[in-house]
């Protein structure tokens, strides 16, 4: 057993776990990233000390039901493989803190992600997600959300709905127009460039605005009609005459 109970195995270019790994019950750590795995032994799930596992960069196009017995496990890194959905039984790992898909072919988020009542973490960018389920809203423990490089075309109306949100990156997506986020008390950063957008999404005092026309740089003008030509002297009217009428040089004035 590893003093330190930890076993890196990362950038070994295995196809196969050793089955020797799974002998050391008392294992709180593995990585496995940067391999050439496509499947995992049964035996994985002797592990069940396990808390961090590190399976990214690797050839998965299903997640090994092995990994959905780790109980203990609260961080699970599954970025840059081949996985178009997530199993049911991932909502067993119920410690679950931090949850990495970053860089898959999920077109959409699986259903089994809104059962981890303690994800506080979840990373997943670089998929083809068009929009989140309002599910989503059920994980009162989420604080940080990570979707750069989607396809979202609007911003996603259930994240209006967790007040206790204090990261969310929508970066790279196909967003057009932002709602307003000041009336999330938690929220500390948001990451909205890249996006066809014409605002800036309306934040707090004190949060942070990554993205055009964020805290330093004015947002577009939008409505405001040019300015007239400076008119010519006109001859004071006599007394007793009608005064001149003023001209709206806003659609604001014009309104009021």
């Amino acid at each position: 057993m590893p003093a330190d109970k930890v076993v890196e195995l990362s950038g070994r270019q295995l196809r196969r776990l050793p089955l020797r790994v799974c002998a050391f019950g008392a294992l709180v750590k593995l990585y496995l990233s940067d391999n050439r795995l496509s499947q995992l032994p049964p035996e994985l799930e002797r592990l069940q000390h396990l808390q961090l596992l590190a399976l990214d960069f690797n050839e998965f196009r299903a997640l090994p039901g092995a990994v959905c017995a780790l109980r203990r496990l609260c961080t699970l890194y599954l970025g840059n493989n081949r996985l178009r959905d997530l199993p049911r039984d991932l909502c067993r790992l119920q410690n679950l803190r931090t949850l990495w898909l970053d860089a898959n072919r999920l077109s959409r988020l699986p259903a089994a992600v809104c059962d981890l009542r303690l994800l506080r973490a979840l990373h997943a960018g670089s998929n083809a997600l068009r929009a989140l389920p309002a599910r989503l809203r059920t994980l009162r423990r989420l604080r940080s959300i990570w979707l750069s490089d989607n396809q979202l075309p609007a911003f996603p109306p259930v994240l209006l709905r967790m007040p206790l949100l204090e990261v969310i990156d929508v970066d790279r997506n196909a967003i057009r127009a932002f709602p307003s986020l000041a009336h999330l008390p938690a929220l500390k950063l948001v990451i909205y460039d890249h996006n066809p957008c014409r605002n800036a999404p309306r934040v707090r005092p004190g949060v942070r605005r990554v993205g055009r026309w964020a805290d330093d740089s004015p947002e577009p003008a939008r409505h405001v009609l040019p300015s007239p030509e400076p008119a010519a002297p006109q001859p004071r009217p006599c007394a007793g005459g009608g005064g001149g009428v003023a001209v709206a040089t806003t659609a604001a004035e014009a309104a009021a």
